[in-house]
């Protein structure tokens, strides 16, 4: 079973799991205070759900590269739409400042 990393937990998820599901299930916190009323409930229209993630997980979704395209995000400093990817093995997860998950430091 896959091991989840994030905000200083470790969490078990079934392969092939939403990356969002799984954080939002174990009620760690994806979204900032704002986001969490205006996000778009997993559609990766909104982009608030932007982390780095760092090992096995599926390849980005053409709805996830279309949003990362536009401000306030830079698709070349790849970020992920936690709504879109999916888990396939061990991963760690960074979530960064800024409402959008987009203060990366590279900004």
């Amino acid at each position: 079973m896959p091991k989840v990393e994030f905000a200083g937990q470790t969490i078990d998820c079934p392969p092939g799991a939403n990356l969002r599901v799984v954080l939002l299930r174990a009620r760690l916190p994806l979204y900032t205070r704002v986001a969490r009323a205006i996000h778009c409930r997993g559609h990766g229209t909104c982009g608030t759900c932007a982390v780095r993630v760092e090992g096995l997980v599926s390849d980005p979704t053409a709805t996830e590269l279309r949003r990362l395209r536009f401000p306030p995000h830079h698709p070349e400093v790849g970020l992920r739409l936690a709504c879109q990817t999916t888990v396939l093995g061990d991963v760690t997860v960074i979530k960064y400042e800024g409402l959008f998950g987009q203060h990366t430091g590279a900004d």
